[in-house]
C-alpha cells in the first residue's frame, strides 16, 4: 500500500459491501466509496486540515461531507458494529474487558462552536450532538475525551466522546449500556463480559453493584481514602474489597490500544468542532485495527 492508502484489498473487501449504495431514497448513487473512505482516513492519520486533502482523493467537500453524513445516520456504527460480530463468531473477542479514558487537547479550530452545558444523556443517542459539543475545561485547557471499554487484547468494543473535564466514573454505565455484539445466527446480542478491569477512578459502590448483579467479575482497586473511610466506620462500612492483583495486570492493554489509537494524529488532537464528526473518526480508527487484527487471524 502507498502512503495515501491505509485500507488492503482483502480489508476493503470485507465493508465495501455495508457501504451505502445512494445518500438517500431515491437520491443519487454515492460514487468512488473507496476513494472517499481513503479520503476520509488521511485527515485523521495525517492531523491535516480537510482542505489539504490530496487531489487524488477527490475534492475535500465530498470526503468531509460523507463522514460527516456516515457519522450521523449510524454508517460507522453499523459497520462497526458487525466487523464486532465477525469477530465474535470468529473467537476473537476476548471477553476480560477493560476501561478508561484518555484526554486529548482541544485545537482552537475544534472551540469556536458556540456550547452549552451538557448533560450524560446526550450520549444516550450515538446520533445526537451533545450540546457541549464534548469539549469542556480542564488543567491542560479545553480538552476532550475518548473512553473506551476494549477487549482483552486492547481493541476497541465500545467508543464515546465526553468533555475533557468530565470524571470516568459516571461514564461507565453508559459505556455498559453500548456494549452491544450481535451474535451471527439465533440469539441475543452479547451484552455482558467475564470480568472488567479499571483503575482506581472507577472505584465505586454503584459501580461494583452493577457489576456483581450482572455476574460480572470486578477488577478494581479501592483508592487508599474509601479504604480509610470503610475503616472508620466499622462494620457499617461493609466487607474489604479484594481484586486479582495478578489479573489487574492485563488492565494495560487498554493504554496500549489508546497508544495505537493516537497513531491518528488528528485523534490525538482533536481538530473537529462537532462531536459526532470526531467521534466518527475514533471509530473508523476501530474499524481498521479490528480489520487489521481478523485480516491477521485468516
Amino acid at each position: 500500500m502507498s502512503r495515501t492508502s491505509s485500507l488492503s484489498d482483502a480489508e476493503w473487501a470485507q465493508i465495501e459491501p455495508m457501504m451505502p449504495a445512494a445518500s438517500a431514497k431515491g437520491g443519487r448513487p454515492f460514487q468512488d466509496h473507496r476513494r472517499v473512505v481513503e479520503g476520509i482516513v488521511w485527515p485523521f492519520r495525517t492531523g491535516s486540515p480537510w482542505r489539504d486533502l490530496p487531489a487524488e482523493f477527490g475534492p475535500w467537500q465530498t470526503a468531509w461531507k460523507r463522514h460527516r453524513r456516515f457519522s450521523g445516520d449510524g454508517t460507522w456504527d453499523q459497520i462497526y458494529a458487525a466487523i464486532l460480530a465477525a469477530a465474535d463468531a470468529a473467537g476473537e473477542i476476548d471477553w476480560a474487558v477493560s476501561v478508561d479514558s484518555t484526554i486529548n487537547r482541544a485545537h482552537q479550530h475544534a472551540t469556536n462552536s458556540r456550547a452549552t452545558q451538557g448533560d450524560l444523556s446526550s450520549y444516550k443517542n450515538l446520533r445526537k450532538e451533545p450540546p457541549d459539543h464534548a469539549i469542556g475545561r480542564s488543567r491542560g485547557g479545553l480538552s476532550t475525551k475518548i473512553h473506551h471499554l476494549v477487549d482483552g487484547h486492547g481493541l476497541p468494543l465500545v467508543v464515546l466522546v465526553g468533555p475533557g473535564q468530565a470524571g470516568d466514573a459516571p461514564m461507565f454505565p453508559v459505556l455498559m449500556e453500548h456494549l452491544r455484539v450481535a451474535r451471527r445466527g439465533p440469539g441475543r446480542p452479547r451484552t455482558r463480559p467475564d470480568r472488567v478491569r479499571g483503575d482506581k477512578a472507577y472505584s465505586s459502590r454503584a459501580i461494583r453493584t452493577h457489576l456483581r448483579e450482572r455476574g460480572i467479575v470486578a477488577v478494581i482497586p479501592e483508592p487508599a481514602d474509601q479504604r480509610g473511610h470503610r475503616v472508620r466506620r466499622g462494620s457499617r462500612g461493609g466487607r474489604p474489597v479484594s481484586y486479582d492483583i495478578a489479573d489487574y495486570k492485563g488492565r494495560n492493554v487498554v493504554e496500549r490500544g489508546f497508544n495505537e489509537g493516537k497513531q491518528w494524529r488528528g485523534l490525538a488532537t482533536r481538530y473537529d468542532k462537532l462531536a459526532l464528526s470526531y467521534r466518527g473518526g475514533a471509530v473508523l480508527r476501530a474499524i481498521t485495527l479490528w480489520l487489521k487484527r481478523l485480516g491477521d487471524t485468516t
